[in-house]
Parts: C-alpha cells; structure tokens; sequence
C-alpha cells in the first residue's frame, strides 16, 4: 500500500509539472531598446560622392541636360519596432506555477478543489493496488495442480493432495489444503473459514472505491452551490458584477467537472474488480463443493468397507 501510494504521489506530480506545463513565451527585446542592424549603424555622409572603382571616370550628363543641384542620397533608418510590454495578468501568473494550465484551473476551481484532490489521490491508489494484486494473482493460479490435486483425491491418496496443495500461492489451493489438513475436525468449516479469507483479501479497498463514487459528485455539487453562491453575492455591486459573476460560474462548472471525472474515472475499476471478486467466489465454492463431495464419497466406502468386514459369517446352529 505504502509503495502504491508514492508511485501515485510521484505520476501526479509528474502530470502537474511536465504534462501540463504551457510552452514558453518567446524571447523579446525589453522595452525602450530599438532594434538595430549593422546597415543602421554605419553612417552615412549626404556630402560625400559615390566612390568609383580605381580607373573609372564618373558618366557625364546627357547634352541639354541641366546639373543637378543636390546630390539625393539614400539614408537607412531603424524601422520602428513595437515593444510589447507583458500585460498584468502575465505579471500576476509568472512563474512555473503560473504557467501551468492545470494548477490555473485548480486555482479558479475555488476551495472546494482541495478535498477533490484528495479524493482523486486515494482512488488513483487505490486502482493500482488493486491491478497489481490482481495482475500477481494471474501469475499465481495453477491450474494443473488443481487437477492433480483432485486426481489425487480420487485414488485415495488424501496425504499426496495435501503434499501438492502445501507451499502455494493460488487460493484456490490455499482453500483447499486448509480443508485437507482439518477434515478430520470439519471439513466444511475449515472450508468456509479458508475461502472467506480469500475473498476479503480480493475485495480488499473495494469499500473505498464504493464511496469515491458516491462522495465525488456530491463534492463537484457543492463546488456548484458555493460558486453560484458566490456570483450572486456581486451582483449588488455593477462595477465587479460581470467579473464576479463569470468567475463564480467558472468555479462551479471546474469543480462539477472535476467531480463528475472523477467518479466514472472510480466506476469502470469499481465494476471490474467486483466482477472479479464474483469469479473467485464462484471459483472457491465450486472447488470446495467438489472436495466435500469426493471426501465424502471415499468416507461412505470407506464406512460400507469396514462394515461387510465386521458382519459375521452367519452359520446356524444345529440342535
């Protein structure tokens, strides 16, 4: 249990601070800085004439033409580049923590979101555990030494069913080397006290995962209920009524949600490990019915056995 509950402390953890983690805003020069290029910087003097190679004469102006009287020349200026600056609310959310969608929504999901945490951490244990339980269940049934254990029953060899059901992990053969070793007590008993064991160890947590169903809808409803009551509580106010009552909303829609995934998250796993608690009950009563029944069996012949043995003879006396 302890192990389940940090792999799922750590998962979560991990999903709150990688998955959901909002990409990075792009780098931008700080505000007031105009951007330059290396054209920009270089100055350039209107006076000057246009250099010529070495050897070259500079054109004369066609015939009719009149001089120019200035020279026009080209002048590169920085072009004028926005600075953005970061608006409040990117102020407000800066940070990891800021940034990350999920603990935004959190946050907006009001109080109410905290006991929703928490059930959403013991449902999420509490599936894991029960997948590795069940998951090492299936690696431990044993079939075969099932049926040799009752192929051995059949010969009349009750010391080498109990030799082949000792030492195993299978509940099935768990049950049934409690009843060989107590038979002589009561069997059924013995029988009955081995398989309820085994079916409160395979529906262990399942109590819980009962109430997650239940408790998590009611906690997203409560979610709904302070958030209306909260957006109603503005409306006096006409300066803060629209953002109070939008913000009010938003806390009972999130927490509604949260509670409702929750709960068919704890539904689908509840179903199935009951079902599977179901098939081994089925699996416990019809292997103990079969024991009882051949023991049973072996003890009326045993008993009609020694009775022929012990009648007598039945020669009559003559007079």
């Amino acid at each position: 249990m302890k192990t389940s509950l940090i792999i799922c402390l750590s998962s979560l953890a991990l999903a709150l601070t990688l998955l959901a983690q909002s990409p990075a805003a792009p780098q931008t020069s700080p505000p007031g800085a105009p951007a330059t290029s290396p054209a920009a910087g270089a100055p350039v003097n209107p006076a000057a004439p246009a250099q010529l190679p070495p050897g070259a004469t500079a054109p004369a102006p066609p015939a009719g033409a009149a001089a120019p009287e200035a020279t026009v020349t080209a002048t590169l200026s920085p072009a004028p580049t926005a600075s953005a600056s970061p608006s409040p609310a990117a102020e407000a959310s800066g940070g990891v923590l800021g940034s990350n969608w999920l603990i935004d929504k959190f946050r907006k999901g009001g109080p109410i979101m905290w006991p929703i945490l928490i059930v959403s951490i013991i449902g999420l244990t509490v599936v894991i555990e029960r997948i590795f339980w069940w998951t090492g269940r299936w690696f431990r049934r044993d079939p075969k030494r099932i049926e040799k254990v009752f192929t051995a029953i059949e010969q009349n060899d009750v010391a080498e069913a109990s030799r082949l059901s000792r030492g195993s992990r299978d509940p099935v053969l768990r049950m049934m080397w409690n009843g060989l070793n107590h038979q002589h007590a009561s069997l059924q008993g013995a029988l009955q006290v081995a398989a309820g064991i085994e079916i409160k160890r395979a529906g262990r947590f399942l109590v819980v995962m009962d109430t997650l169903v239940t408790l998590a809808p009611l906690l997203g409803l409560l979610g709904t209920i302070t958030g209306l009551i909260r957006s109603f509580s503005f409306l006096g106010n006409e300066e803060l009524a629209v953002q109070a009552v939008t913000g009010g909303i938003a806390e009972a829609l999130i927490a509604t949600a949260c509670g409702l995934g929750i709960a068919i998250f704890a539904l689908i796993p509840f179903n199935f490990f009951t079902s599977r608690v179901s098939n081994l009950e089925f699996e416990l009563q019809t292997a103990a019915t079969n024991l009882e029944v051949m023991l049973g069996a072996q003890t009326a012949a045993r008993e009609m056995e020694f009775a022929g043995q012990a009648k007598p003879s039945g020669k009559g006396s003559s007079i």
